[in-house]
């Protein structure tokens, strides 16, 4: 039998047919009985390909109510409230783990560990679409957030986040108000009951698509006065962040 704790992996989605299928088939059969989680996307109206993609590899697809909010914090905490797992791993449906069986146990054990309520890791772009700037740029953030996370200041960009399902209730949930800084917030929040960790021998890999589009200048840009307003004012500068495909 199983003993490894039930995971619950919690997949926002939003027009992602492009990216989707390559991020879920990293979950194969084998890992699932490996490593004992289930597969959540929780969809904020798609109507492209990514239902359809989503249904056939999830364990729980969630379809958006059009009266509702709708934002990646409200799909995120959707999924959270049909979880069954102990240990939640939020991800973003263009992530590529770099080693899933490094990955999964590292991860359990690390917060499994009473004084540690969540943990993240680096983010890197696909090495296939990578540049020197992309290695720059994302080498120094990662060394950046793993210092704040090291001196009490919660930080972890939403491409992973993984924390305990009865952390996450305690501190209920990402903040449905914001539209950006989401993740810095949550783990401010977190940061006040429990220790979070850094795990730098960790490393997933997302789409270069917003850097492409907007460029690193305004993206740090923006990522600035979201983190500072976030921190000053509990609340985002930007009304909606926006989905690029």
């Amino acid at each position: 039998m199983n003993d490894f704790p039930r995971i619950s992996i919690i997949i926002p989605t939003l027009q992602e047919g492009t990216v989707l299928r390559r991020t879920l088939e990293q979950f194969t059969d084998e890992l699932r009985r490996r490593f004992n989680f289930e597969i959540i996307i929780s969809d904020g109206g798609s109507t492209d390909g990514t239902l359809a993609i989503a249904r056939t590899y999830g364990d729980i697809v969630l379809e958006h109510d059009p009266t509702a909010r709708q934002n990646i914090s409200s799909g995120r905490n959707r999924g959270a409230a049909v979880a069954r797992g102990d240990i939640l791993f939020f991800l973003n449906a263009d992530v590529v783990i770099e080693d899933t069986k490094r990955f999964f146990p590292l991860m359990v054990e690390t917060v499994r560990q009473s004084e540690i309520s969540a943990a993240t890791c680096n983010v890197n772009i696909y090495p296939e679409e990578s540049n020197f700037r992309d290695w720059i740029f994302h080498n120094c953030f990662n060394g950046y957030f793993w210092f704040l996370n090291l001196v009490g200041m919660g930080m972890g960009r939403g491409e992973c986040h993984v924390i305990r399902k009865n952390v996450f209730e305690t501190v209920g949930g990402y903040n449905e108000s914001m539209a950006a800084g989401e993740d810095y917030d949550l783990f401010l929040r977190i940061e006040k009951i429990g220790k979070i960790k850094f795990v730098r021998s960790l490393t997933v890999f997302e789409s270069p698509r917003r850097f492409r589009k907007y460029g690193y200048c305004w993206i740090s840009f923006l990522w600035f006065v979201n983190a500072l307003s976030v921190f000053l004012f509990r609340k985002s500068v930007v009304d909606e962040w926006k989905p690029v495909r």
